[in-house]
């Protein structure tokens, strides 16, 4: 039985009157660590001002783009 099947099968046995821990709980293992560093967001707050450059195409192109 893996983690998860192990995980559900213990929510399961939980009364409904105490899930909301359980489901504060599983919001916050969710959510990533990542978090970045001050020249990625200087990065995103230049983009999001309407500055910067920004790609949208295929990898295939981006790379095609790079190396020239």
């Amino acid at each position: 039985m893996s983690n998860k099947e192990k995980a559900i099968e213990l929510i399961n046995q939980i009364p409904e009157d105490k899930l909301a821990y359980v489901v504060y709980f599983l919001q916050g293992a969710a959510l990533s660590e990542f978090s970045p560093n001050a020249e990625t967001v200087k990065a995103m707050d230049e983009l999001n001002e309407g500055g910067g450059q920004s790609f949208s195409g295929s990898t295939e192109a981006l790379f095609k783009e790079l190396a020239e």
